[in-house]
């Protein structure tokens, strides 16, 4: 789990650089990969897991719900799938979901149509502040409680005692919510039926159940229908986890902005509704290649080229947000660090991730003279390539945000300015070996 607080100074410049890279696993296949694992029948396989706090957090939670997990090797583990609607619990049994979204809002579907469950769920101070009343909404309508009436964790949940599946959920651009939705639709009597516009969130989760046939059934059109068939018995797992494009993003960032350099990342995952920073980017002039692209457990998996680049100013429409999601901070620090206006919109949900990203990054930009100008649904960077001498050290505060510490890092490293980073062991929930990739690249830090 998760180390000691740490905070890391950043003092110098990277250097050029022309190196071939891995970065770590993905992450919200990873944690999805064990949930359903554990809900399925016979014993699942996974392979190349990200070995993060945040997936840390969801084999520790599943084991206390009754889940044998067994790790064979160094990112190997084998799941002892307990089936639908078996997982058990005491009474006010406290289930710590740390720092991440993606494992409360899933696994809260997977329990809210699990029998005879009354638990208190919680996260660690940012997971508590973020707001959930869209997931308990959704929950209530399968027959769960939760108390008291608010909208942030601490949370008592008790479970449906007879889960009916939903007739339609129009979804939106949140992967998670409709994930929960699809879990919950698991294990109730019926059909659950979710719509999904043109607008269509990440899919790993119907990609892993897409093999159960007689569970699941997905219609692709103009809208995509997915129904979801309660009560089979589902398969088990068998799949080795692709790099995660997210974690990517940060090195692609880097090498883009430093001048004669290059890199290649091996065997990263290249969803379509994963890969619209790489798509706005190459559409403003970054030099990204993707290549040896193959199909490997229903997942999309290629080698990524990047050479530095001069970019145009970024115009990111609102159709961008669902398949870049995790990406903005980064790009808000690209933005800022090219010449010319860049405008970002559609970006309300950028307020309830980790932190609010809105105002952290306009905060940490502003620090080194980049204006940035933002209302609740969009952002102007008024970007600059060399930064005015006067500013010359910024700070990060303990924010809970690994997205904002990796930014920030970046931005450290292709301009010279000094940063202090506090508590940068939050990195350790989505990009464990970040430093160590810096390290290999010529990146100088220190560890306070």
């Amino acid at each position: 789990m998760r180390n000691k607080s740490y905070s890391i100074n950043i003092s110098n410049k990277i250097g050029n650089f022309n190196k071939n890279i891995q970065v770590d696993s993905d992450k919200s296949i990873s944690i999805r990969s064990f949930l359903i694992s554990a809900i399925s029948h016979n014993v699942s396989t996974i392979k190349n897991v990200l070995e993060s706090d945040d997936v840390y957090s969801a084999i520790k939670c599943l084991k206390e719900l009754g889940v044998k997990i067994k790790k064979k090797k160094s990112k190997h583990y084998l799941v002892y799938g307990k089936g639908l609607g078996s997982l058990k619990a005491k009474k006010n049994q406290i289930i710590n979901c740390g720092n991440s979204g993606t494992l409360a809002r899933l696994l809260i579907g997977i329990l809210s149509t699990t029998p005879e469950i009354d638990i208190k769920i919680l996260g660690d101070h940012s997971l508590n502040k973020r707001n959930m009343s869209k997931l308990i909404s959704l929950m209530n309508e399968f027959g769960a409680e939760f108390y008291p009436k608010k909208n942030t964790f601490p949370l008592r949940m008790i479970s449906s005692a007879m889960p009916v599946g939903m007739n339609l959920y129009k979804a939106n651009v949140s992967a998670q919510l409709k994930s929960a939705v699809i879990f919950a639709g698991l294990n109730s009597f019926g059909t659950t039926k979710i719509e999904e516009d043109a607008f269509k969130s990440r899919d790993h989760t119907e990609n892993m159940l897409s093999k159960n046939l007689n569970t699941i059934k997905i219609t692709k059109g103009k809208k995509k229908i997915i129904e979801v068939f309660g009560k089979s018995i589902l398969e088990p797992v068998d799949i080795k986890i692709p790099a995660d494009p997210s974690s990517a993003a940060f090195f692609v960032a880097l090498t883009l902005l430093k001048k004669n350099s290059s890199l290649k990342i091996k065997n990263v995952g290249l969803n379509p509704t994963r890969i619209g920073f790489y798509e706005i980017l190459k559409k403003n002039g970054a030099k990204i290649k993707f290549k040896n692209i193959k199909k490997i457990d229903n997942e999309i998996v290629g080698d990524i080229f990047v050479k530095s680049s001069k970019l145009k100013p970024l115009k990111v429409t609102k159709e961008f947000y669902v398949k870049s999601t995790d990406e903005y901070p980064i790009m808000f620090v690209i933005a800022g660090l090219t010449p010319g206006i860049s405008t970002f919109k559609g970006i309300t949900d950028l307020a309830n991730k980790e932190s609010n990203r809105i105002k952290e990054m306009q905060k940490l930009l502003s620090q080194v003279g980049i204006k940035c100008i933002s209302n609740k649904n969009e952002m102007k960077i008024y970007g600059q390539e060399n930064l005015k001498k006067i500013y010359n050290s910024i700070k990060v505060p303990k924010l809970g945000d690994h997205r904002i510490c990796m930014s920030a890092a970046i931005l450290s490293l292709c301009t010279g300015v000094k940063v202090k980073i506090n508590s940068f062991e939050t990195v350790g929930t989505s990009s464990p070996s970040f430093l160590k990739t810096i390290k290999s690249l010529g990146g100088k830090f220190e560890i306070k």
